[in-house]
């Protein structure tokens, strides 16, 4: 948080022009609400969603059926929950159930174990053991994060998430290192053990990657 990097100041300025240039969905997160435990940039992210057509995933301190119902509300698609997964699987599955097909599971590794709270905890919890935890409630998908790649231009952390795919049957989405074109090659590779897709960030921001040419990529 204290090393922050602002790259458009109107959020849903650069939502469109992800969208112009052939985006098929946009991830967002709160990050102050992913700290504080509670939504932080509700309006924020309610413009977001009124500018662009495409679906939108949110994630960052959704810790509630309250919280998630006030996203639904103003057009969400997606939501994405990660530190109370970890706390309260139980409570995460009836969500689901009031809410199915439209839940995430954000699973984010730090050398295999989950991180929460915004990553500044570790647990001694396992990636592959919160997955299991929701092998029968169906979530819309898991989002696994190397939050040791995420933001470094590192490139992705292909054996990990290979490995975590591989033992679930929920799709899962890449995120976190994707920083060039051959990295976005390296991730399509994992298609043949169920990730459906990937996230890119920091890298588009900063001309590492160009979207039209990984979309072009993604689709041949």
């Amino acid at each position: 948080m204290e090393s922050s990097t602002v790259f458009n100041e109107v959020p849903s300025s650069q939502a469109r022009q992800w969208e112009s240039l052939g985006a098929s969905r946009i991830h967002v997160v709160d990050l102050d609400g992913s700290v504080k435990g509670r939504p932080a940039n509700l309006t924020q992210i309610e413009e977001i969603v009124k500018s662009v057509s495409v679906p939108i995933q949110v994630g960052g301190g959704i810790r509630d059926e309250a919280t998630m119902r006030a996203y639904f509300d103003i057009g969400v698609g997606t939501v994405i929950v990660g530190t109370i997964a970890a706390r309260e699987p139980d409570r995460v599955a009836g969500c689901m159930s009031s809410f199915p097909g439209k839940v995430a599971v954000a699973i984010d590794a730090r050398s295999g174990y989950l991180a929460v709270e915004g990553w500044t905890e570790g647990t001694s919890i396992k990636a592959w053991e919160l997955a299991a935890r929701f092998a029968k409630t169906a979530p819309a998908s898991f989002i696994y994060t190397d939050i040791d790649r995420d933001g470094m231009m590192k490139g992705p952390n292909v054996p990990a998430t290979k490995d975590f795919a591989a033992n679930t049957k929920t799709p899962v989405i890449l995120s976190g290192g994707v920083s060039t074109l051959q990295d976005v090659e390296n991730a399509l590779t994992l298609a043949e053990v169920g990730v459906t897709g990937m996230i890119i960030g920091r890298a588009l921001y900063e001309g590492g990657i160009h979207l039209k040419e990984a979309i072009a990529l993604a689709e041949t």
